[in-house]
């Protein structure tokens, strides 16, 4: 039996949540504002895998075929959720460096600030590293 509409309708949105999801994840850009997006592609990526396994769930508990589109919701889904949960670990542990070359790109007028801005967070990054690595030893 072919999925029912209710559920290839589900799969469907899950599928387009879930490429939101992502895009929102690989269009950080600007520090900044990159926690909210952050966020927004976390919860967009639950709604997607929430919405894509009760997809599923209907299917086989009505006894009809898988919705087109539902796995892919739940694969592209998972990977929205952990790239998003990386990504919020990051801006937790490197916030204030975050911040810092946020603020720096903002001042930045010509390319040569903007890589000097690159060289400073990466000096920083490295920085908090080294301290996280040796609080981990010691």
């Amino acid at each position: 039996m072919p999925a029912e509409p209710a559920a290839q309708q589900r799969a469907v949105a899950a599928l387009l949540v879930a490429l939101l999801s992502l895009t929102g994840v690989l269009a950080l850009g600007a520090p900044q504002r990159g926690v909210f997006l952050v966020g927004y592609a976390l919860l967009a990526g639950v709604v997607a895998m929430w919405l894509a396994v009760t997809a599923q769930v209907r299917a086989r508990r009505g006894r009809t075929a898988r919705p087109h589109g539902s796995a892919a919701a739940t694969a592209i889904a998972g990977v929205g959720i952990l790239l998003s949960l990386v990504l919020l670990l990051a801006f937790i542990m490197l916030g204030r460096q975050m911040s810092a070359y946020g603020r720096c790109l903002s001042e930045a007028g010509t390319s040569a600030a903007q890589q000097a801005c690159q060289v400073q967070f990466t000096r920083a990054v490295n920085k908090e590293i080294s301290a996280l690595q040796a609080a981990e030893k010691g």
